[in-house]
C-alpha cells in the first residue's frame, strides 16, 4: 500500500512513513495511491466479529507490511479493551429508522478515542523499532487534544504539544487536557480561534528546518492513520444493520470533515452507503458548500457545539482531490486560491457530483437546544454535537424507503454539561474515572498568535525531554 499527496509533488511512500510524517512536504494530505475494495462476501465475513478484530481487518487494508501478522490485531484489542462497553461502538435505536452510533465510551468520552488510542500504540511500536523520537504537535477544537494526550502521555519515544483556542472549549474539554501533568505533555492556549491554531500547526510543518529539527509528527486528522482508524465503526454499524445486502445512510456532525470523510472512505471501499448527511452549526461553511457551492470562509463564531466551531475544514482537501479526478496540480491551485482569497472555486460539475451523495444542514443554537430537548423527551440524552447530527438527519433524510440512518453520537453529554442542562434540566455526571476532574491541578501556557513564540515553546519542551 502506497500513499500520494493531494498536491501531487511529494514522493509516494508507505504507511509507516505516512504515520510518522502526518502532513506531506508539499503541504498536501496523504491518500492511498489506490483504494482497497471488498466484495459482498468479504463484507459478510466481517459480520459478527468483535469490534477490535473487525477494526484490525479493515485497517490492515491500509497498513501494508508495516506490522507483522497479529501485531495490528493485538494493538486493536489493547486499544479498545478499556472502553466502557463491550460493544465498543453500540447502536441505540432512536425511532423506526434512526440509530445513534455511540462513539463516546472511550477514556476521554469522544469519538477521537477510536483513532488515537490506536495511534499511540502504533507510534510506540514503530518508533521503538526504528530507535527514533518524535515531537507531536496538534491543534484541537476540544476533543482531539484530550484524546491525543491520553493516548500519548508517558510514552517513552515521543513528546506532545497541543494548541487549543483560549476560552473556546468547554471546561470539561479544557481540563481533560490541562490536568494531565505527564512530563512529555505540554498544553498551550492560543489567543485566537481553532483555525488560528490549525494554521499554526500547518505553518510548523511547512517550516522544513524546524520540522526536521523537531522530527515533527501529527495526530490531527491531517494524519491519514487517523482517518483509517475511523473507517471501522462505520463498517461495524452498517454490517449490524444488514449490509452489504441493505443500504445505509450516515449523519455526521462535523467541522473539520475528517469524521465524515472516513464514512466516505468506507463507501469508496464498497460499503453500500446511500447518503452522507452533515450536521453543522452556525459556522456553516460545509453546509453552504453542499447546498450552494459556497465554500467561503467567514469569522468563527462560538456556539453550543464548540468542536465544530471551524471555518477551514482541513480534510475537505481529500474529497476535493477525489472530485478533481486526483489531479494534484488542480488541487494545489484550488487550495492556494482558498488561502489567498478565502473562497474555494470548486468546479460546478465536481460540486454537482458530490451533492448526489452529500446533504447538509446548519443547525442554530436554538434548534440544537430544541433537538436535545426532543430527544430527552423520548428517553435519549444527547450532547449538542450529536443533536446537530440528528436534526440534520430529519431535514436531509434520503427518500429511499427502508434505509436506516445512523447518527454519529460523537461525544458524551457530560462533556457539555451546561448545554445539556440548559436544554433538558438534567446535568449529566462525569463517569467515575473523571469524577474528580474539577479538583485536579491544571497546567498550561497562554501564548499570542505568534508562530515564533509557539515554535520556541515546542523547541524547549522537546529539548528538555530529548
Amino acid at each position: 500500500m502506497r500513499y500520494v499527496s493531494t498536491r501531487g509533488e511529494a514522493a509516494p511512500r508507505d504507511f509507516e512513513s505516512v504515520l510518522l510524517a502526518g502532513l506531506a512536504e508539499d503541504g498536501g494530505l496523504f491518500l492511498p495511491e489506490s483504494w482497497p475494495t471488498l466484495a459482498g462476501e468479504e463484507w459478510e465475513a466481517l459480520r459478527g466479529l468483535p469490534y477490535s478484530d473487525l477494526a484490525a481487518e479493515i485497517i490492515s487494508r491500509f497498513t501494508g507490511d508495516t506490522f507483522a501478522d497479529g501485531v495490528l490485531r493485538d494493538m486493536c484489542r489493547d486499544a479498545y479493551a478499556g472502553f466502557a462497553t463491550p460493544a465498543v461502538a453500540p447502536l441505540v435505536q432512536l425511532d423506526e429508522r434512526r440509530f445513534a452510533l455511540e462513539l463516546f465510551h472511550g477514556p476521554t468520552l469522544a469519538f477521537k478515542d477510536f483513532a488515537l488510542q490506536l495511534l499511540g500504540r502504533m507510534f510506540d511500536h514503530v518508533l521503538a523499532r526504528r530507535g527514533e523520537r518524535i515531537t507531536i504537535v496538534g491543534a484541537t477544537s476540544g476533543d482531539t487534544g484530550s484524546a491525543a494526550i491520553e493516548a500519548c502521555r508517558d510514552r517513552a519515544n515521543l513528546d506532545i504539544v497541543i494548541l487549543h483556542p483560549e476560552g473556546r472549549t468547554s471546561a470539561v474539554q479544557r481540563r481533560q487536557m490541562t490536568t494531565v501533568l505527564s512530563p512529555n505533555v505540554r498544553n498551550i492556549a492560543i489567543k485566537g480561534d481553532f483555525d488560528t491554531c490549525q494554521d499554526m500547526v500547518k505553518a510548523m510543518f511547512n517550516d522544513a528546518p524546524f520540522r526536521a529539527e523537531m522530527n515533527l509528527s501529527a495526530v490531527n486528522s491531517i494524519n491519514w492513520a487517523r482517518i483509517a482508524a475511523q473507517i471501522p465503526y462505520y463498517v461495524y454499524a452498517a454490517l449490524s444493520l444488514g449490509a452489504p445486502e441493505r443500504e445505509v445512510a450516515f449523519a455526521v456532525p462535523t467541522g473539520n470533515f475528517g469524521n465524515v470523510f472516513a464514512a466516505w472512505a468506507a463507501r469508496r471501499m464498497g460499503l453500500p452507503v446511500t447518503a452522507l448527511i452533515i450536521g453543522a452549526n452556525r459556522n456553516d461553511i460545509l453546509a453552504r458548500w453542499i447546498t450552494a457551492n459556497d465554500m467561503s470562509a467567514r469569522p468563527v463564531t462560538p456556539s453550543l457545539s464548540p468542536s465544530m466551531d471551524i471555518q477551514v475544514s482541513s480534510n475537505f482537501e481529500r474529497l476535493l482531490f477525489e472530485l478533481l479526478d486526483r489531479d494534484g496540480a488542480r488541487t494545489a491551485a484550488t487550495m492556494r486560491a482558498f488561502r489567498e482569497t478565502g473562497t474555494m472555486p470548486v468546479p460546478d460539475d465536481a460540486w454537482q457530483g458530490a451533492t448526489s451523495l452529500f446533504h447538509g444542514l446548519a443547525v442554530s443554537d436554538e434548534d440544537t437546544i430544541s433537538e436535545m430537548r426532543r430527544l430527552h423527551a423520548q428517553g435519549y440524552l444527547a450532547d449538542p454535537h450529536t443533536a446537530a447530527g440528528t436534526a440534520a438527519s430529519h431535514a436531509c433524510a434520503p427518500e429511499k424507503v427502508g434505509v436506516p440512518i445512523v447518527i454519529a453520537a460523537t461525544a458524551h453529554p457530560a462533556k457539555f454539561p451546561d448545554a445539556v442542562e440548559q436544554a433538558t434540566g438534567t446535568r449529566p455526571e462525569l463517569p467515575p474515572h473523571l469524577a474528580d476532574l474539577y479538583a485536579r491541578e491544571e497546567r498550561f501556557d497562554v501564548l499570542p498568535n505568534d508562530l515564533a513564540a509557539v515554535q520556541s515553546a515546542v523547541r524547549s519542551h522537546a529539548r528538555r525531554n530529548g
